[in-house]
């Protein structure tokens, strides 16, 4: 600082450096003066404006939802009966799938009746000293009255504990009174819980009849897979047939099934 007045003095008052003199002292000014503080600079109208950014809605973007899965349905499967009929006895795939569902159906008759007959009685398997029996073959069953069935085991008298049994085990919602070798049995209600129960034991013999066409399938496509004069092409072609037509019995028995409950629960 001492060094600029000295350099100031010693040019004199000469109007040559005249123009010097306050060029210099200019910047000295200058270089004294305090600073401003940042908020001042900020207003100064020497910056430069940054230009306003234009009122734009922000745009929102969404994650695209995955596509819904698509429904897993089964590739339809022709049956072609001829080509089947070189590989397989068809007839006896058929007779075999459909005596399970005619068993299914017969069964509905004999053990799902909403009144409790003489004819589904007398149907009730009974094990007897490790035989299987019914049990007409074992007592005379008569109805007394429309809400009373007598059964006499007069000849049988020994078999009385396993009709208990099996009649308890009937899904019938039978009561059996004994006296001596009779048995008394009451024609039940119909009420909603017996209904229900009847409806949960036509879905035990529906799962039954389904396992039975399920065995048929298998014991069948074990028969396929031994057969070596067949083309591997042949042979997956006849598996997926035989799956199909057990399908389809197995398609036509669940319908039998909703068709009896809907009679058993009393629906339209």
């Amino acid at each position: 600082m001492f060094a600029s007045r000295t350099v100031l003095l010693s040019l004199g008052q000469n109007a040559q450096c005249l123009s010097l003199r306050n060029r210099i002292a200019e910047v000295l000014q200058r270089a004294m003066a305090p600073k401003r503080p940042l908020a001042s600079l900020a207003n100064s109208q020497f910056l430069l404006k940054r230009p306003a950014t234009p009122n734009c809605s922000p745009i929102r973007c969404y994650a695209k939802g995955k596509d819904k899965k698509k429904e897993k349905g089964k590739t339809k499967v022709t049956v072609n009966e001829n080509q089947l009929a070189e590989v397989i006895n068809v007839g006896s795939l058929r007779s075999l799938m459909e005596k399970a569902l005619l068993q299914m159906e017969d069964d509905f008759v004999k053990h799902l009746s909403l009144r409790s007959t003489t004819g589904a009685i007398e149907s009730v398997p009974v094990n007897l000293d490790g035989n299987e029996h019914t049990m007409q073959e074992l007592a005379q069953i008569v109805r007394k009255n429309p809400k009373t069935i007598v059964m006499n085991f007069a000849t049988f008298p020994q078999a009385i504990p396993a009709a208990l049994k099996a009649l308890s085990k009937s899904g019938m919602n039978l009561n059996p009174q004994q006296d001596g070798t009779t048995l008394f049995i009451p024609v039940p209600k119909v009420t909603k819980e017996h209904r229900e129960q009847l409806a949960k034991n036509a879905k035990q013999l529906f799962v039954k009849c389904k396992d039975s066409v399920r065995d048929v399938q298998l014991k069948f496509i074990k028969q396929l897979k031994k057969q070596d004069r067949i083309s591997e092409d042949l042979a997956r072609s006849v598996e997926q047939q035989i799956i199909a037509i057990a399908d389809q019995f197995i398609a036509n028995a669940e319908a039998t099934l909703n068709k009896k409950q809907a009679e058993l629960l009393g629906e339209k």
